[in-house]
C-alpha cells in the first residue's frame, strides 16, 4: 500500500519585488509575471514503511518538497495524496521564539488535537527525551540550534505520526542525542512507519534509508536504491567540488536561471487558471461594490449578498 503519492507537482513562486505589486497583480494580471519554479514535474510513490532520503545541492527544492508533503504550503499544480498523519521535523519548525519550551509543547500538541489531559501525560516524556529539564521554562529564543532541534524531535516522535519528515534536524546536537534520535528512527522503521530524511550527510542518509531521491534544482535527477543513488550523487559532488569558486557560482547561477525561464505545460496551465480566477475575483468584487451601493440602506439584504459573494470567493 502506498503511503505517499506525488503526481506531477509544480511549485512556482512569484518574483515580484514588493507586496504592493503582488496586490496590484490581483486586480490587473501581469503579463509574463516573473516567477521561479522551485519544483518541476515531481512524481513518485512511497510505500508504507519505506525510509526515503532527499538529497541535492542547496536550492534544489528539498525543503520546499518537505513543506508540501507536510501540508504547510500547497503545490501550484499537481496532486499529493497522504495516507496517515504527517509530522515535519526541522530546526525550530513551528516553535514560537517568545514562548517557553513547555508552552511550545502545549501549543503544538493542542494544534494537533490532543486534549489537555493527554498533553499533561506526554509532557514528562517529551522533556526527558529532549534533555532540556533546566531550560524547559525558558523562551525558545534563548535556545541554541541544537536545543531547538532536540525539543522539535522530542515533540515530533512523541505524537507518533504515520509519516515523519526529518529536514536537517540531525545536523546539530551532540553525539549522544544523535544516537538517541537514530535509535528512535530505527524503532519507527520497525513499526512500519514512512520516513523522509533530508540531509547533506550522505553517510547518515545511506545508513538510515533504503531509497534515495536526488533533487537537482527543482527536478528529480535520480530515484532508486540508496546505495546506487548515493554513489552517483557522491561522484557528482566530487566533480562539483573540483570546480573553482567562480565555476561553482556560474553553474549555480545558470541552473537557477533555467528555473526562472523554464515554461512547462503544467505551469503555463496553472498560470492560466490563476488568471481566470483573478478575473472571477475582479467580477465578484465589482458585483459586491455595486450591490453595496444599491443596498446600503438594507443591512439584512447586504449581509445575504455578502455571504453569497464570500462563498463564491472561497471557490
Amino acid at each position: 500500500m502506498n503511503s505517499v503519492e506525488v503526481d506531477h507537482v509544480f511549485k512556482q513562486y512569484s518574483m515580484l519585488t514588493s507586496q504592493s505589486k503582488e496586490l496590484l497583480a490581483l486586480f490587473k494580471p501581469v503579463k509574463n509575471k516573473p516567477a521561479f519554479l522551485a519544483l518541476q514535474n515531481i512524481s513518485f510513490q512511497v510505500k508504507k514503511g519505506e525510509t526515503v532520503g532527499l538529497i541535492g545541492l542547496n536550492g534544489s527544492g528539498k525543503s520546499t518538497l518537505s513543506n508540501i508533503l507536510a501540508g504547510i504550503v500547497p503545490p501550484t499544480s499537481g496532486e499529493v495524496k497522504l495516507n496517515g498523519e504527517v509530522s515535519l521535523l526541522a530546526i525550530g519548525a513551528g516553535l514560537k521564539p517568545t514562548l517557553s519550551g513547555i508552552e511550545n509543547i502545549r501549543m503544538k500538541c493542542l494544534m494537533l488535537g490532543y486534549s489537555t489531559k493527554e498533553i499533561n501525560q506526554m509532557i514528562p516524556e517529551i522533556i526527558e527525551f529532549a534533555g532540556l529539564q533546566s531550560f524547559i521554562h525558558q523562551p525558545i529564543k534563548r535556545y541554541s540550534s541544537g536545543m531547538k532541534a532536540r525539543l522539535g524531535f522530542a515533540i515530533a516522535v512523541q505524537i507518533d505520526p504515520d509519516i515523519l519528515i526529518i529536514d536537517e534536524a540531525l545536523s546539530v546536537g551532540d553525539t549522544t542525542f544523535h544516537k538517541k534520535c537514530t535509535d528512535k528512527i530505527r524503532e519507527f522503521q520497525a513499526l512500519g512507519k514512512t520516513i523522509f530524511f533530508v540531509s547533506h550527510a550522505m553517510g547518515q542518509v545511506q545508513n538510515l534509508c533504503n531509497r534515495i531521491i536526488w533533487l537537482h534544482y527543482g527536478e528529480i535527477r535520480l530515484d532508486g536504491p540508496a546505495d546506487e543513488v548515493g554513489l552517483a550523487y557522491s561522484k557528482f559532488v566530487h566533480q562539483f567540488n573540483k570546480l573553482s569558486e567562480e565555476e561553482k557560482k556560474r553553474y549555480q547561477a545558470d541552473s537557477k536561471q533555467h528555473q526562472m525561464q523554464t515554461k512547462i505545460a503544467q505551469s503555463v496551465a496553472a498560470d492560466k487558471k490563476t488568471n481566470a480566477l483573478t478575473w472571477l475575483y475582479q467580477g465578484a468584487l465589482a458585483i459586491w461594490i455595486v450591490f453595496s451601493a444599491v443596498c446600503m440602506e438594507s443591512t439584512e439584504f447586504s449581509a445575504k449578498i455578502y455571504d453569497i459573494i464570500i462563498n463564491f470567493l472561497k471557490f
